[in-house]
């Protein structure tokens, strides 16, 4: 794909970001506060990172443009969900690694199509520093298993399964007004404050995502 032009890239992202908004507005409307509730609440807070979620924004473009700099800097530390055998965990397991977390299910077909393209980026840039935290939606005592079956018919390698069956995590994002629907993706840093959120599957594995992986990196 030809890459955007930078004022191009620009406009688009400010185009995205009201019609964003526009669309969030009546889900939030009822929310007096903004507070992660339904997969527990957040005991602390995130600082304002303006400088390293601007500097990922500005090489967000073609496959990525629709990556959006953090302005909530909401705190993903806490976030519980459960590893490929079936124990609970935090994200604080991967403190003092940036992270790529992918929400998917196996009933969404973007998200079917986006998992080759994270496998590739995991292969790729996984490591001490950087890990893709893939977590299964899939509801029920059996979705771990559809989710992880799936993972193994089309493949992967390097992606470990994470779940959560219960589906809270969606309603904690949802309430927050992260996403309204799934594939969503968070880039965060080592403490788990989040830098950038995009709605909807990328194309990882390109140009594009490589270069905003290489800049959260060095960040």
């Amino acid at each position: 794909m030809e890459q955007d032009k930078p004022e191009e890239n620009k406009t688009r992202k400010s185009s995205r970001a009201l019609v964003l908004g526009t669309g969030l507005f009546a889900a939030m409307a009822g929310i007096a506060a903004a507070v992660w509730i339904s997969n527990g609440p957040s005991g602390s807070s995130c600082p304002v990172r303006a400088e390293a979620a601007q500097s990922i924004d500005d090489v967000a473009q073609g496959e990525l443009a629709a990556l959006m700099a953090s302005t909530q800097w909401r705190d993903y530390s806490d976030i519980a969900f459960q590893d490929a055998d079936g124990n609970p965990i935090t994200l604080a397991t991967f403190a003092g690694k940036k992270l790529l977390i992918n929400f998917w299910a196996t009933w969404c077909a973007p998200c079917r199509e986006e998992m080759p393209y994270l496998d590739a980026l995991e292969e790729s840039y996984g490591g001490d520093d950087f890990e893709v935290v893939a977590i299964s939606l899939d509801m029920g005592s059996d979705g771990p298993t559809a989710a992880g079956l799936f993972l193994e018919e089309i493949g992967t390698s390097y992606l470990k399964l994470f779940a959560d069956p219960s589906y809270k995590l969606f309603e904690r994002l949802r309430n927050e007004g992260v996403t309204l629907g799934l594939p969503a993706t968070v880039l965060v840093d080592e403490k788990g404050c989040e830098l950038a959120v995009i709605q909807g599957p990328a194309n990882w594995d390109s140009s594009d995502g490589h270069r905003v992986i290489e800049t959260l990196l060095e960040i």
